[in-house]
Parts: structure tokens; C-alpha cells; sequence
């Protein structure tokens, strides 16, 4: 039986600014139209930390009743331990979801984006379908995509339109750079399960790329957003509060280019997440800042 620290390890607190950040990024957004809403920012909160919660059972299951995780190097994976039941697993799952809803429900209601409720159902279906189903997109190699999508311009995006309407250029570029580091973190990820994924017939993008390929796909992903913060700062100057995050990506993308394996890459995966938040953290201020410029 599962302890208590063991469900909280199984959730994957790490991957949690990939929740977060968007949140913050597309708040940051809204300010800088003039609009400040903190509870709408709270419920987008609620919907996005509770879907990363809910991904991360799904896969907890999926890949445990697949025996993906059977020889696991990364984190604890409560199915593949042996810890939970699946079908225990996989309800906490569905909570998780449910719960994602009810906030995107409420969310939708306040801001009369009637629309986003099939924006919200496609992001559960995909949640889900990660791993899930008879044919897992996760195990073709569209990962990244469906990362890319909902945790960039999905999230942040939807975030601002809930708040201010709909969003402006910065606004737009900002999600492309939550995007792209958000996918540097399940780049990571997928690098050190490499040899383990391959074993078990799992294709994800860095199975088909390679290793040298996904590290160096790894190092674009992280450092491609600091070039899209220099060229917004030439519209607005404050965008260019994110290159102080540039020390946050030199050691992980050190490690990952100088051939870090296995335990080690647990680490980058960590120090990307925190990259992730500091980068969007101090876009969000730059974006908010903006209207006084």
C-alpha cells in the first residue's frame, strides 16, 4: 500500500511549473491590458495544475499495466512499483480531471468564452490519450507536439483570453517560448528513458531522433526563447527582464550536451522546470510592465 509521500511522489511535483508557468506568463499578459482579474487567474490555476496531476496518474497507469515502468530509472511510478492498484490509479486520474473541469466549467461561465469548453475537453481527451488507449500518441513520437500546444499557446493564450480578451503579439510570442521550454522538460525526461523506452517498444521523439539528436534538440528548445525575449524587447523593452534567466539554462544544457545519462538527467529535468518558471515569471512582469511603456 502506497504511503501518503509516495502519492504526493507519484503526482511528479517537479513537472508542476509546466502548470504554473503558463498561468503566470498569460496573467502577466492580462495585466498589461490593463486588466487585473486574480480570481479568473486563480480558477486557470485550479484547471491547470489539476490536469498535470491528472497526466501524470494516467501515465502512472498506463504505462504500468503496459509494463513500461517495469525497470524504471526516473521517479517513482506507483504502478510500476507495485505500490497502488491500477484501477486505484487510474481514478485518482479521473478525479484529477474532473476536478480540471469543474474549474475550466466555472472559468468559462465567468468569462463567456463559451468556445474553450471544447478547447478544455480536447486537452483532457489529450491528457488521456498521452499514454492511454489502444493507440497512445506518446508512443509515435507526438509528444512534444501535444506538449508544445497545450502547455504554450493553449494555456497561456487561454489564460489571457479568460482575462483581457484576445492577445496581442507579446502575448502570442510569450506562449511560443512557455512551449518550447515546457517541451525541453519532457525532452529531458524522454532522454534518460531512451535505452528503457526502446526495450519496450515505446517510438517516443527521442527514440525515433536519437541521442545526439535529442540533446541537441534538448539545448534549441531551452535556449530558443531567450532569442524570442531579445527580439520582443524590441517592441517593449521590459521583455528583455527574461535574459536574466539565461544563467538558470547553462548548466542544464551543459550536462545534456556533454553526454549527462540515467540519475543525472533527474537533475536537468528539476533545473529545467525552474528555468521554465524563472523564464515565465519574468516574462509575465515584462508583459505586465509593458503598459507603462
Amino acid at each position: 500500500m502506497a504511503t501518503l509521500a509516495q502519492w504526493v511522489e507519484g503526482a511528479r511535483p517537479r513537472t508542476l511549473p509546466t502548470a504554473v508557468s503558463p498561468v503566470l506568463a498569460g496573467t502577466g499578459a492580462a495585466i498589461g491590458y490593463g486588466v487585473v482579474l486574480p480570481g479568473h487567474a486563480l480558477l486557470a490555476l485550479i484547471v491547470a495544475i489539476a490536469l498535470v496531476v491528472g497526466v501524470n496518474y494516467a501515465n502512472d497507469y498506463s504505462d504500468g499495466i503496459r509494463g513500461t515502468d517495469d525497470d524504471r530509472v526516473g521517479p517513482l511510478r506507483l504502478v510500476g512499483s507495485k505500490l497502488a492498484p491500477p484501477t486505484t490509479v487510474r481514478a485518482v486520474a479521473f478525479v484529477a480531471f474532473a476536478m480540471s473541469g469543474l474549474a475550466g466549467l466555472t472559468l468559462v461561465s465567468l468569462s463567456q468564452q463559451w468556445w474553450l469548453i471544447a478547447v478544455g475537453a480536447v486537452c483532457i481527451a489529450g491528457a488521456w490519450f498521452y499514454t492511454g488507449g489502444p493507440r497512445p500518441y506518446g508512443y509515435a513520437g507526438f509528444g512534444e507536439i501535444a506538449v508544445f500546444v497545450f502547455f504554450g499557446p493553449v494555456a497561456v493564450l487561454g489564460t489571457v483570453i479568460t482575462q483581457s480578451g484576445p492577445p496581442g503579439p507579446l502575448a502570442i510570442v510569450t506562449a511560443i517560448g512557455v512551449g518550447m521550454l515546457t517541451c525541453a522538460v519532457l525532452v529531458a525526461n524522454n532522454l534518460r528513458d531512451i535505452p528503457t523506452d526502446t526495450e519496450v517498444g515505446k517510438r517516443t521523439l527521442a527514440v525515433v531522433m536519437g541521442d545526439r539528436d535529442t540533446r541537441r534538440l534538448y539545448a534549441a528548445l531551452a535556449l530558443v526563447p531567450f532569442l524570442l525575449s531579445a527580439l520582443a524587447g524590441l517592441r517593449s523593452w521590459p521583455m528583455l527582464l527574461a535574459l536574466l534567466a539565461i544563467p538558470l539554462a547553462v548548466l542544464p544544457v551543459r550536462e545534456v550536451l556533454g553526454g549527462a545519462e540515467g540519475r543525472p538527467l533527474i537533475r536537468v529535468l528539476a533545473q529545467t522546470g525552474v528555468l521554465l518558471m524563472a523564464w515565465s515569471v519574468l516574462t509575465g512582469i515584462g508583459l505586465a510592465l509593458g503598459r507603462f511603456v
